[in-house]
């Protein structure tokens, strides 16, 4: 089968609106769909429209898949069961069960997500733990290799994983600190299947720190960390191998309570801890990076309940847990920014508990 120009136009307009799933269908097709669908070109077209559009976004998510109430209170689940799906962004349905790709039935966590592909390892990080960057709608993965660079343990491992536009490459950030406040950072590369070390840690790093939360956006690994009363952001920039720090406004008074996420194309901190002027709402205040230094918005705003922050999703709606402590679980809600309201999505997160440390994933 042979395309003339105006023919091709229009099958590409057509297959670059379809998701990733049906398209590995068509490429038992033809050869010539086979060339077109592999292409540089239209994945770049392809990746290009999702991302801009947000088609295809789905709500990524650790839920109790078969939740059951047990009336024995020492044993209050009739079975422990966790389990990773896709749900529809719009209606909230799940559209996917996700088992591990390597086929292990041990639990996994996610550590970043861009563009289809999902970086996952064990809950519990070390330097030797095995990374899988996946794409669960085609069900391919790639396994990293274990990395040469570092024969020593860890007290403390945090990684992380997205796309850099500047490099066309995705980047996986590992940043490894020991008791004696040692930092090791190493940059894994998709494209070159290889881990790199970097040998420039700036001074201000290498002293006693303690990490919190991080996220990634555009190429750049981002991570709050308190330095003794300085509450601050480190970056780090996966393609250039450049350290930035910011510090925190002034009001953050509580690193616990803060969270660092995208809003609007932007590095976003969002800290719940003061009351609101509002009888019976609750203010979550909101700082975006712009040129290097922190604005503050207007604060998202909504009802009071027994509600965590999670993050902020790709529609710019703030992703929040309510907690039924009786029941030891966790209700996934979403917050208009400009409405006020609270939308209940029917996906009941898992609580993971590791000591007194209880974690929810979305």
């Amino acid at each position: 089968m042979t395309f003339t120009l105006r023919k091709k136009d229009i099958l590409i307009d057509i297959l670059v609106r379809l998701p990733a799933k049906s398209l590995v269908r068509f490429l038992c097709t033809c050869k010539s769909w086979i060339d077109l669908i592999g292409s540089s070109s239209f994945i770049s077209t392809h990746l290009h429209r999702n991302a801009t559009k947000h088609t295809h976004v789905y709500l990524l998510c650790l839920h109790h898949p078969n939740f059951e109430r047990n009336d024995d209170p020492d044993d209050p689940y009739v079975e422990q069961e966790f389990q990773w799906s896709l749900f529809s962004n719009e209606t909230f349905e799940e559209c996917s069960k996700l088992s591990h790709p390597s086929g292990s039935t041990k639990h996994y966590v996610i550590y970043g997500s861009s563009n289809g592909l999902v970086c996952i390892s064990e809950e519990i990080l070390n330097f030797d733990s095995p990374i899988h960057i996946w794409n669960p709608s085609v069900k391919k993965f790639r396994t990293p290799p274990m990395s040469t660079n570092i024969n020593i343990k860890f007290s403390h491992v945090a990684l992380q994983f997205g796309f850099h536009p500047g490099v066309n490459d995705y980047k996986a950030v590992r940043m490894m600190r020991t008791n004696k406040n040692a930092l090791a950072v190493e940059v894994y590369s998709l494209k070159t299947d290889s881990w790199k070390m970097i040998e420039a840690i700036p001074p201000w790093l290498k002293c006693t720190w303690q990490h919190h939360k991080g996220t990634f956006f555009n190429g750049v690994a981002y991570h709050i960390i308190e330095k003794g009363p300085i509450c601050s952001i480190m970056s780090f920039d996966s393609g250039s191998d450049e350290f930035e720090e910011f510090i925190a406004p002034d009001a953050i008074c509580s690193p616990s309570e803060l969270c660092i996420d995208i809003y609007k194309e932007r590095v976003c901190l969002l800290f719940s801890f003061y009351s609101c002027d509002e009888e019976g709402m609750v203010p979550n205040d909101l700082w975006v990076l712009q040129e290097k230094r922190w604005k503050q918005l207007c604060p998202f705003i909504y009802p009071a309940g027994s509600y965590g922050t999670i993050g902020i999703t790709i529609d710019n709606k703030l992703l929040m847990v309510r907690r039924d402590f009786l029941r030891g679980a966790g209700d996934l809600c979403l917050c208009n920014y400009e409405s006020k309201q609270v939308f209940e999505t029917g996906i009941e997160l898992a609580v993971m508990k590791y000591g007194e440390i209880e974690l929810l994933f979305a």
